[in-house]
């Protein structure tokens, strides 16, 4: 199978690439220079510690677990705040804290992955650390009084003026990105330790996701919101809106609430519909975003939004057996291959070749660019079809 087979060659340029003296390098170029000046960030090492972890637990003949361990050691020893507790944003390039703020999006990703790691390794210093992040982003991030969490917090756990994930954010209190990936975390903690305090939690987390922040009427998600859940938002995201749909759909599947599964279904297909329906582009991809000022359709390719697209339209056939979602994810597999992979150096390239020709050009890795979105995408999708053939058998 096809993404098997790039499965295993994400797992081979990242071994062979990415490693330093202790973790991994921060940042290397479409060439795979480094930059020996460039931060590390906390978003780049959890998404390795969860990639490496939870390859090693689905495919353990690929024998990545010491990848894993070595992530993991470096997290601990490196950003873990031993006097406030939670998790620094970003290091120096000698390993400093450099970055302070505890966003909570940051700190999911820690609960992400070590949850994952949890679950390869059985190591209760990694739940407690997980559990630990858990409590912190309940005790100083949760709003009380409409539900939902804030965006971010000081070092100490105070109130910020600017609490932006990144500069092209807008500086809202609650934001869908955040709130997307709390409930990724959340799920994968219950999978490691389903106890009544995480199963609640994850039921918060997906009833703020489908009746706050998804917009049954429109099909997409209200990206920036105020403290009271009021959409500011001037677009759509569709990567996001992909992402969304299969990312509920597997946290009501782990929660296990038929009542619940059955409520937010339609929704979750609804997304996945209307990202078909006005999202694709005019090569197969799913395009970046709609402007709801300008009106127009922002064309550029980033290798997250066709990662996630396969594994949204998967499920979205998986869920309805509707064929027009199988042959969509086919398209975006095309382009992948056509334009978003790099077929002389490996790995894919933040923006497609068409992008780049236009004058589009990022890092290959960093700050944000793991293994996690098109890992993540080539296991989930080579497993739902590898089950879908055996059931047809």
């Amino acid at each position: 199978m096809a993404c098997e087979q790039e499965l295993e060659n994400i797992l081979a340029w990242w071994r062979t690439h990415t490693l330093d003296s202790e973790g991994f390098v921060a940042e290397l170029d479409n060439n795979g220079q480094r930059n020996v000046h460039a931060e590390k960030g906390i978003i780049l090492n959890t998404r390795i510690l969860w990639f490496f972890s939870e390859l090693a637990i689905q495919r353990p003949a690929l024998e990545c677990g010491d990848l894993a361990d070595r992530a993991f050691d470096y997290l601990t020893d490196h950003f873990f705040d031993e006097e406030y507790g939670g998790l620094f944003w970003s290091l120096d390039a000698a390993g400093q804290m450099c970055g302070d703020k505890k966003q909570t999006y940051a700190q999911a990703f820690g609960i992400y992955a070590l949850s994952a790691y949890y679950r390869l390794t059985k190591k209760p210093e990694a739940l407690a650390f997980a559990m630990d992040l858990f409590r912190l982003i309940e005790q100083h991030c949760l709003d009380r009084a409409s539900g939902g969490y804030v965006e971010a917090k000081s070092r100490q756990w105070e109130p910020l003026v600017d609490v932006r994930l990144s500069a092209k954010d807008d500086n809202a209190p609650k934001t869908m990105n955040n709130h997307l990936h709390v409930l990724e975390a959340y799920t994968g903690l219950y999978l490691a330790n389903p106890t009544r305090e995480t199963e609640q939690a994850l039921r918060n987390n997906i009833l703020w996701m489908c009746e706050r922040i998804a917009d049954a009427d429109t099909g997409h998600l209200k990206l920036f919101l105020d403290m009271q859940w009021n959409d500011h938002s001037s677009c759509y995201s569709y990567g996001h809106d992909i992402e969304a749909s299969w990312l509920i759909c597997e946290a009501l599947e782990v929660l296990g609430d038929e009542v619940l599964l059955n409520r937010f279904s339609p929704l979750v297909v609804n997304l996945a519909k209307t990202c078909l329906a006005e999202g694709i582009g005019e090569h197969g991809q799913v395009l970046d975003k709609f402007d709801k000022t300008s009106g127009e359709r922002h064309p550029e390719s980033e290798w997250w939004v066709q990662a996630e697209a396969m594994v949204g339209f998967v499920n979205a056939w998986q869920l309805t057996g509707d064929e027009k979602f199988l042959r969509a994810t086919e398209a975006v597999w095309v382009y992948i291959q056509q334009y978003q992979l790099d077929k002389n150096l490996g790995e894919w390239f933040w923006y497609s070749t068409l992008d780049q020709a236009r004058g589009h050009q990022h890092y290959k890795m960093g700050f944000w660019k793991a293994p996690y979105h098109n890992g993540r995408a080539m296991l989930e999708v080579a497993n739902r079809l590898s089950a879908a053939c055996q059931k047809s058998e």
